[in-house]
């Protein structure tokens, strides 16, 4: 692609260094001249040094009162403030969106390509859910938030006509945009830093989950699980607002360590004898860092899990599912884990990682964006 094409980069917003800003990370490294543009942009500095240094050109959020910390009480006014976001000088627009990126303005003679993390999650499928677990479900308040909602949907639905080419980040969410938007998706699998992560090929009597403790993360199901397996060691990292449950549901095989360093998640990655993962997850990069560390994974059969863990019973296996969010169904894929741990080998779960490293992100990501570039152009030239 040309360098002298002028690309403009949109997030939803920047405020902490997770998957959709990985993403940008590598937009910007495909990218170096492109200019950035996202509701807020409170990045620290040292995340910022993976941005190359950019800033992003912000909404009018940024100067709202306590926009740094409670950025996403102004989620009904971030439709408003993404299309005030002047992208025309750009011929080439790429959002990450998981929210409201994919909503900027575009003209006829731009090219808006959208890496789509998820349609808006709390809008759509998972309504109910978020309705239930912010206390919305009920009074007032709750009827406010499901009018807000259904203007969301109706906003969301209408600015993907926006978007010329859509790019989704597993299968499973190309499904959810066809759903969503009667769109189909491309689908190229996000970059995880799998070289960060070292083969260890001899393992210790140690399980391991590690994740932000939120309600949909299920890790209070995983301790459950293993406080009716006292014989079985469970490590816990990560902190978040289930933490106390979690901590009153532990049994005495559980060690809950809170948040750690990435070196110390690193270390038990390598160790454990295998990683379990509950969640219904878009794509879920954590399990395929946990493969890259040569350490099966057991996972809910849902979501992203079924496009990056190969299961027992198929060719070079990485780990086993769980066909239900219960106890039941861990204990039990626990103990299927352990009757056929010795056929899923360490070397096949790094090799099976090594298919979402970084680099082959930007090759995929540098080759569409090309060649979607390339047919644009060829119709616009194209005279009647």
């Amino acid at each position: 692609m040309s360098h002298d094409v002028n690309v403009g980069i949109v997030a939803d917003w920047l405020v902490s260094f997770a998957g959709s800003e990985k993403v940008i990370a590598e937009f910007i490294h495909l990218f170096p001249d492109s200019e950035l543009y996202s509701v807020v942009d409170f990045l620290s500095d040292n995340s910022r040094k993976l941005f190359k240094g950019k800033h992003a050109t912000t909404s009018f959020i940024q100067r709202l009162p306590k926009a740094k910390t409670k950025y996403q009480q102004y989620l009904p006014l971030m439709p408003l403030a993404i299309e005030q976001l002047d992208v025309t000088k750009h011929d080439v627009i790429l959002s990450s969106s998981h929210a409201v990126a994919k909503g900027v303005l575009t003209g006829p003679d731009q090219l808006h390509i959208s890496y789509v993390h998820s349609p808006i999650r709390y809008a759509w499928d998972f309504q109910h859910q978020y309705l239930r677990e912010s206390g919305l479900d009920k009074g007032l308040k709750g009827k406010l938030a499901r009018w807000f909602l259904h203007k969301t949907r109706l906003w969301d639905y209408r600015t993907a006509n926006g978007v010329d080419h859509f790019i989704a980040n597993s299968q499973f969410i190309a499904r959810r945009i066809k759903k969503v938007y009667g769109r189909e998706a491309d689908v190229i699998y996000p970059p995880v830093d799998v070289e960060r992560f070292t083969l260890q090929e001899t393992k210790e009597d140690i399980y391991l989950t590690a994740s932000r403790m939120v309600p949909y993360k299920r890790i209070d199901l995983i301790v459950e699980a293993f406080s009716q397996m006292p014989d079985k060691k469970l490590v816990v990292i990560g902190d978040g607002s289930e933490m106390a449950k979690i901590k009153a549901k532990a049994g005495p095989n559980i060690e809950i360590l809170g948040y750690q360093p990435d070196d110390v998640m690193q270390d038990y990655m390598r160790r454990a004898k295998a990683f379990v993962f509950a969640a219904e997850e878009d794509f879920g990069i954590t399990p395929v860092e946990a493969q890259a560390c040569g350490t099966p994974v057991i996972a809910f059969g849902k979501g992203g899990a079924l496009e990056t863990v190969r299961p027992y019973g198929v060719d070079k296996p990485t780990g086993v599912f769980f066909t239900e969010q219960t106890t039941p169904s861990v204990i039990q894929a626990v103990k299927q884990f352990e009757d056929v741990s010795e056929f899923i080998l360490p070397q096949d779960c790094r090799a099976n990682a090594l298919r979402f490293s970084a680099e082959r992100f930007q090759r995929e990501l540098g080759e569409y964006v090309h060649s979607k570039w390339q047919q644009f152009n060829e119709r616009k030239a194209i005279v009647y």
